[in-house]
Formats: C-alpha cells, structure tokens, sequence
C-alpha cells in the first residue's frame, strides 16, 4: 500500500511530507524493521522511539511516523501525528483492511477470571462450527494452533497482523482477553468488539492507573465502544457481572443491550442453589441445574459469563450447557497436582487480594485437614495490595509460605517486607515462614502436608518462568511440585 493512500485512511495530520513509498508493514520496534516497513516512534515508559529512527532507517523502514516536531526532517518520507500510539492502531487496522470486521469479536475484561471465562465462552462457539480465534494470557491460538504470548493484549500492531491471519485461516470467532493497560494504550483502538463482557473489578495495577476510579474508566471503554456504528452482522451486548459494584455502575453507563449475571442480586441470569465440592461445582438457572467440573463460586460467575455471551449470540441454554459440562480444566486455574493421594496439592494464577480470597475460600468448602498457601507479589508493580495479600493468605489459611513470585527488577527483601504487616496483623510468628527461594518454599509445603491436608501454590499458575533481575528463568510451579513428589521427599 502507497504511504500517501494510507495515511488517508487514518485522522488528518496538521504536518506531513509523503513521499511514493511502497509501505509494505508496520511496525513500532526498530528492532522488528523489515525493508519497506513504515516505523511509528512511540513515546513509552521507559524509552521514546523517536531515538531509534535511525536504526529503523538503517533497518529499511520506508517512512516514519512521528508526533515529536524536532523529528521532521528532509531525510527521509516522515508523517506528524498527535499521537503515535493512536496512530499506530489506525494504520495498522487500516493496513490489514480491518480484519475485525469479518468476524464475531468477543472482549472480555475485568480483574480476574478473564482468562476461564474465555477459554469457557471459546469452547461454546467450537461446538457450535465455529472455527475460534483465542488470544490471552496463557497464550493465542487460532482452531489448534498454538501461538506463544508476551502480553495478555499484543501491541495494536501486532494484534491487528495477528487478526488478519486469523482471516486468513477461515476463524469466524475471536475471543480475546482486553487489560486495561490495553484500553488506556490504544492497544485495541480499530477493534469492532460485538460483545464485551465485565468479570468484576478488584484492586490491582494501581501503579499504573493510580485510583480505582481510573482503573474502571480504563474498563469501561470496552463498553462505551460497542455504540459505535458498524455494518456487521452480530448483535451488539454487553454482558456484566451484577454483583460487582463497579458492574452496577457499568449498567447504568451504557446504552447498549445488556444482560447481567449473578448469585446475590437480582440478574438477568441468577445463579443459585450452589454446590461446590473439590471435583466440580453444580447450580441452577430458572430450574435447569448445571454441573461443572470446575469447582469453586468464581468458576460459577465465569461460566455465567459464558452463558450470558452465548446466548446474546442465539446459542441455546441447553447447547452452551453441554459445552460448559465438559470442560475439565484450565491451565494453572485452580489446577490440581498429581503426585500425591494423601493431601491435595492446587496451582493458581491468584496475584491480587480477592483471586486469593477465591481461591483459599473455595479450598475451605472442602478441606478436611488444613490449608497451608504459598505465595509471593510481583516486583514492579502495585505495592499496596502486597499487605493486603498478606491479610488474606493469613486469614483464610492455616499456615503461610511467603516467598518470591516475579520481582522483575525489585528487591526480593523489599516485596517481602511488604507484605509481612498484613500477616502479623492476623497471626503470630508460628503460622508462617519466609522463604525466598521459590523452588524451597513449595518444598517445604509440601513437606508439611499431611493426610487430607490441601497446599495451595499461588501467584504463578500457567507461568513457565520466573522474573528476577529483568531476566526471565525457567520454572513452572506444577511441574515443579510434581518434580518434588516423584523424588519422594515428602512426608506422604
């Protein structure tokens, strides 16, 4: 495509000098610059692309995109925007012919439970014939096609080169994982959602949005977006947890079709009669009673999700049931470990404070001897929840193991010192440990575990690395524990 055609396509500039240059891709890292790329310098957090210009010239790149004035040169073919990162999204749907056009798009966003209620609402569309698209935090995959992730929600650009390819290979249906770092970086700008779906809202990234009022508005752009006019097929819907707080306030914004869910308020579909054992959990609708082999009360809002977004869809109760009955797991989401017949041993992505209260109060519907919980917080990230983790691991179990998680570049002594106010708040001395060492920590719990004991491993789930010092190493917590097991080093 002509550099001078498709800037045509996005919002007029103030300045541009546009020359007949072939634009053959886009790209936002100098790095990935290949002959004939169009480079859009993005000004990050941690570095500004306007300095890399250069090496995306000397890399081949055709023209750039730039909102810096001091960038504007006779060197080379440039394009003055306000802003890159907007930019960078428009060019990129514009360049790929927006794919999202010519298929069902399915959003699904909230603090926890994004990654279940995906995975459950992709299993619904499969057996319905469709041919799913399936990108989030365990990784992408479009039918069985694996493709490995680096974030939840890829960079627009590569989301939009993803979406077409997936247009390529005949996907009638994505689903797709929306972070709110997504929505306020313009990650999925271009993207013509037809359902967006809210799981809840709980404390996190608050190093980032810096309130919990500007993490909701972050998430409710996903919402307010579906009001504008496309010419697809799909009815447009929103689907929204009612029993959320910041869910209530979501449905008396928008104005779109909504259909809530819920266990406590009145929904739209209102789950009750809950019954959660350690191999599944059953509840009825309107009558219909329906069991997952997925246990616990969160698993019972994400299928509800499910439920809710197949059916603004035409997707029978009974159809999407069938589908939701069958599932047995998702990766590192309260996932057992094999290994052991005498105590039970669970892996899960749990890192904010309510996912563990999940998670350590579903263990307690079932516990017959104690739950002893392994967890850490992530370097680099939201400090005032790690406290708050702290008071949650400590209250619901009976002994904690506060170890590393992904410091990234952060003081190991530093995260864990911020934690230990919220245990002591709750417990003395003899109901937890510190040990760094993750590897150690999951070895000693395991250590521990007695007979119809349940150990707990939190914070890393499907992860198959651990950050520290910036750089990423190989561990896997389940694989981890299995390893231990086998060897035979606990009491068992």
């Amino acid at each position: 495509m002509k550099l001078e055609s498709l800037v045509q396509k996005i919002p007029k500039t103030s300045v541009a000098r546009i020359m007949d240059v072939e634009i053959k891709g886009v790209k936002y890292d100098s790095r990935q610059v290949k002959e004939g790329d169009l480079f859009v310098a993005i000004k990050g957090f941690k570095t500004d692309g306007h300095h890399y210009i250069k090496n995306a010239l000397a890399q081949g790149a055709n023209a750039v995109v730039i909102e810096d004035k001091n960038c504007c040169s006779s060197d080379y073919p440039w394009v003055l925007v306000e802003n890159s990162r907007n930019a960078l999204a428009d060019l990129s749907a514009a360049f790929y012919d927006h794919p999202s056009r010519r298929f069902l798009l399915i959003g699904v966003t909230g603090t926890n439970g994004k990654t279940t209620t995906s995975n459950l609402i992709a299993t619904i569309f499969e057996d319905r014939g469709h041919k799913v698209g399936l990108i989030g935090t365990i990784h992408n995959r479009i039918g069985d096609k694996i493709i490995p992730v680096e974030r939840t929600t890829p960079e627009s650009s590569d989301l939009q080169e993803l979406f077409s390819q997936m247009v390529a290979e005949n996907v009638t249906c994505v689903v797709m994982e929306v972070s709110s770092h997504a929505l306020d970086l313009a990650r999925v700008r271009g993207c013509e959602f037809d359902i967006a779906v809210f799981t809840n809202l709980t404390q996190d990234h608050l190093d980032y949005h810096q309130s919990m009022e500007e993490y909701y508005q972050a998430k409710s752009k996903l919402f307010k977006d579906l009001n504008n006019d496309t010419n697809k097929i799909y009815p447009k819907a929103a689907v929204i947890n009612c029993d959320d707080p910041w869910g209530q306030k979501l449905l008396g914004e928008i104005n779109v079709e909504k259909i809530s869910y819920g266990i406590d308020n009145k929904a739209n579909l209102k789950a009750e009669a809950l019954k959660i054992t350690s191999t599944g959990v059953s509840y009825r609708i309107d009558e219909e009673e329906i069991k997952l082999q997925l246990t616990g009360k969160f698993n019972v809002y994400n299928s509800l999700a499910a439920l809710a977004a197949a059916q603004t869809q035409g997707v029978s109760r009974e159809d999407a049931k069938q589908s939701l009955e069958r599932i047995t797991g998702i990766a590192g989401r309260f996932q057992l470990v094999e290994g052991t017949d005498d105590f039970a041993v669970i892996v899960d992505y749990a890192h904010t404070p309510d996912s563990l209260v999940n998670i350590l109060t579903t263990a307690r519907e079932f516990a017959k001897g104690r739950i002893i919980t392994v967890f850490g917080c992530g370097g680099d990230r939201d400090r005032t929840k790690r406290p708050i983790m702290g008071k949650a691991a400590a209250e619901f179990s009976d002994f904690s193991i506060v170890t590393s998680d992904n410091p990234r570049t952060e003081d190991l002594q530093t995260i864990i010192n911020d934690i230990l106010p919220g245990i002591k708040e709750i417990v003395g001395p003899d109901k937890y440990h510190v040990v760094i060492d993750r590897r150690q920590a999951i070895k000693e719990a395991l250590e521990m575990a007695k007979k119809d004991d349940i150990v707990i491993i939190a914070g890393k789930g499907h992860e198959t690395y651990q950050e520290v010092n910036g750089k990423k190493y190989p561990f896997d917590d389940k694989a981890v524990a299995e390893e231990i097991l086998k060897r035979g080093r606990v009491n068992s």
